[in-house]
């Protein structure tokens, strides 16, 4: 379910949109025009539809913020990550399907 026109109007307006999840759940045009004329008083972003060329039209903007996606730059969720990789593995060794498989 994309972020479109039709679903950034659904927020109040003076809404803060934030997206720390995936670049593409919000579509650029839309909320650069939210943006642009007000509709949304803000957004902060640390995903980009097209990492890690960021859509230019932000740039322009001085109601948006815009980092590099640190969301899992921590110390404690990069051993969970590594401990997700060997336990899922260990899975497959066992003929097991691995908890976090996606399809």
């Amino acid at each position: 379910m994309r972020g479109d026109a039709r679903r950034l109007a659904l927020l109040p307006p003076g809404a803060v949109l934030v997206n720390i999840s995936r670049g593409d759940l919000v579509d650029d045009e839309a909320l650069i025009a939210a943006l642009a004329s007000r509709r949304l008083r803000a957004a902060g972003l640390d995903v980009f539809a097209n990492e890690p060329d960021v859509h230019p039209g932000y740039r322009k903007l001085d109601n948006v913020f815009l980092t590099p996606h640190i969301g899992s730059a921590t110390e404690e969720t990069r051993e969970a990550m590594g401990r997700m990789l060997i336990d899922g593995i260990e899975a497959l060794g066992r003929g097991e399907t691995p908890l976090n498989r996606l399809c």
